[in-house]
């Protein structure tokens, strides 16, 4: 099957969302698309994946619950955030205006991770935070730059820094995971450069 082919289409959730190898054996050309977001953008790629575990939990399709009325006709969802991003419209959109990529979809794992290193991108240059930075990254993520930037938004939610903190501890796992397959997932993916 080749990765170009899988670019536009969702999957399934990895059967392991613990093992960042796991993942990448799985789901190959996910590691493509991570390498490149991570050298378009700056994002490691072992960053990129925790977001995404974290915000969605490699479901391509999550989103909000909905609201209830009276308990038991189902409302709006809280949010529009969607996909493994759980971006907002508002946020995806500019990301689609920003980059040129009007057909990036949410739903789509190489749009994701794009995405996520577009974004830690933008709070590099706004915030000078650094892209492995994991805990504020994730912080300034979630509140977006203006609210991280504004620190009365954030300081005082200790179940936020408690997230960031889980965040930046998958990031490690996951790197010192890929620290033991990276070559055979190098190896492996020399092929789909050609395409």
């Amino acid at each position: 099957m080749l990765a170009a082919s899988l670019y536009g289409c969702a999957v399934a959730k990895p059967n392991n969302t613990e093992n960042a190898c796991e993942i990448f054996r799985q789901y190959p050309d996910w590691y493509v698309s991570a390498k490149e977001a991570e050298q378009r953008w700056g994002t490691p790629v072992p960053v990129a994946l925790a977001f995404i575990q974290q915000e969605s939990s490699f479901q391509s399709d999550a989103q909000p619950e909905r609201t209830t009325i009276l308990g038991i006709i189902p409302g709006p969802r809280k949010s529009s955030s969607y996909g493994y991003t759980q971006a907002l419209d508002s946020t995806w959109q500019e990301y689609q205006e920003s980059t040129g990529n009007r057909r990036a979809s949410r739903v789509i794992f190489h749009d994701a991770v794009d995405f996520i290193g577009w974004y830690n991108y933008q709070g590099y240059k706004r915030n000078q935070l650094e892209r492995n930075n994991t805990y504020y990254m994730y912080i300034a993520y979630h509140e977006g730059h203006s609210g991280f930037a504004d620190k009365k938004s954030w300081q005082n939610k200790q179940w936020l820094k408690d997230v960031a903190t889980k965040v930046a501890n998958r990031a490690i796992e996951y790197h010192n995971q890929l620290k033991g397959c990276k070559s055979s997932l190098n190896k492996g993916n020399t092929s789909w450069w050609v395409f």
